[in-house]
């Protein structure tokens, strides 16, 4: 880029606003960092003075993860917020909890579905059930390459990073999804047009419901794994017995992948076909569900639902905490008080020695809030 030093990182507004010049890169890939350099740079920005002008030593940090992420991932992230950063405090939260917070239920099954994953959470009064959860690397990404191979084929290439970009807009704009995909195959689908930024346009024909049938159909990839309204009833099933109709009637969408015209019907018909038949189906999906994360994070804070002290919900005499295995002395590790998931300072890790019990009320003097 003319007058740019080579090396020179642009992130946010400015890479969007030069996209055309520059090789676009993702951080995240399917839910995890796979490039903490990069996630670095860009948690740096958001506290800039191109975005919050503030110091990161001044405010908590709520940051929301995927279910069933690697427990490595969230070490990491505590490891650069408090060592480089230096926070005050960190919570990690599970996007699907505050997701169902936002419609204001505290038990229910969450559906969400990103850029990079999908997963149905079964939530029961605030807390989700791990052994239920369903989650498959299938999400709006994989969406918009499917789309773009649909717009090869009718003439149409996309080939760098910035022309990627666009497709994602063409995605959202002008994609679909069939409540009979089967039925439409045979009949004559009305063309939308769209325009490049180039002034010029282009029509999608059968590729507007085709692309986003990959949620329901990973098979079309070559993926041997569930599609979205099978991921939503296994959890389900997975759950304890006396809470299916529950879930089934309180099932909440989230996450940008969810927003396609049709979602919602499409969702209903495909788990009507696996449910059984005397039980009530009701799917809620909120208007502002693409930013349902925060928005329940807010209610929940508003009613004290979640606490930047939850580590002195336990009981110091009666508490302890284990030091695992593999603990890391440099930056501490992640450990779980009470209810409270924390890291425990890596000179208690030194002086304790990795794979002991270490008590409460030692472990409480030397613990940093997570989630």
């Amino acid at each position: 880029m003319a007058g740019a030093l080579e090396g020179d990182i642009f992130i946010g507004p400015k890479a969007e606003e030069h996209r055309g010049l520059l090789a676009i890169r993702y951080p995240m890939e399917h839910g995890i960092v796979k490039d903490w350099n990069d996630m670095e740079r860009i948690w740096q920005y958001v506290y800039s003075k191109d975005q919050l002008q503030t110091f990161s030593e001044e405010h908590p940090v709520l940051l929301t993860e995927a279910p069933l992420n690697p427990r490595k991932n969230r070490e990491r992230a505590a490891e650069v917020f408090f060592e480089t950063f230096n926070v005050p405090a960190l919570f990690i939260s599970m996007q699907a909890v505050l997701s169902l917070y936002a419609t204001g239920r505290t038990t229910g099954v969450v559906l969400d579905s990103g850029d990079g994953v999908t997963h149905a959470v079964p939530i029961y009064e605030g807390f989700a059930m791990p052994h239920s959860i369903m989650r498959i690397d299938i999400a709006g990404r994989d969406v918009s390459r499917f789309l773009r191979l649909y717009l090869r084929k009718e003439g149409y290439d996309f080939h760098t990073t910035s022309e990627f970009e666009i497709v994602k807009t063409i995605k959202e704009r002008a994609c679909y999804l069939s409540i009979n995909p089967q039925k439409d195959e045979t009949l004559e689908t009305e063309k939308a047009q769209y325009y490049l930024p180039d002034g010029s346009t282009i029509e999608i024909g059968p590729a507007r419901f085709r692309a986003p049938e990959l949620l329901f159909r990973p098979d079309l990839i070559g993926e041997e794994c569930e599609g979205l309204h099978e991921v939503l009833v296994f959890a389900i099933q997975k759950s304890d017995m006396d809470l299916r109709r529950t879930l089934f009637s309180n099932i909440v969408l989230s996450g940008g992948s969810t927003l396609f015209k049709g979602f919602g019907d499409r969702l209903l018909s495909e788990v009507k076909k696996l449910a059984p038949k005397d039980v009530k189906i009701r799917i809620s999906a909120p208007q502002e569900r693409l930013y349902s994360t925060w928005i329940g994070y807010v209610c929940a804070a508003q009613q004290h639902i979640l606490l930047w002290d939850w580590a002195g919900e336990a009981d110091p005499s009666t508490s302890c905490v284990v030091i695992p295995a593999d603990a890391v002395c440099q930056g501490g590790c992640v450990v779980q008080l009470g209810n409270a998931w924390c890291v425990l300072e890596a000179a208690v890790i030194r002086s304790c020695g990795r794979g002991q019990v270490v008590p409460g009320s030692l472990a409480l003097a030397h613990l940093r809030i997570v989630g």
